[in-house]
């Protein structure tokens, strides 16, 4: 499919264009994750789990 074709099935939104994507071979930018050593005051590293908690996610 020519990128004007696809261009013009995406913009009229007459079809689902999820077909005509490669989905093997995407990624998301910047969200390759790195470890770190960060030393915080106790009072950090408690609101943090406290907030970690609330939206149900590890620190």
């Amino acid at each position: 499919m020519k990128t004007k074709d696809f261009d013009k099935k995406f913009d009229d939104n007459q079809e689902d264009i999820i077909d005509d994507l490669d989905l093997s071979t995407a990624k998301r930018p910047n969200q390759v994750q790195k470890r770190v050593n960060v030393d915080f005051p106790v009072w950090i590293i408690d609101s943090l789990d406290k907030e970690a908690r609330r939206v149900g996610l590890t620190r």
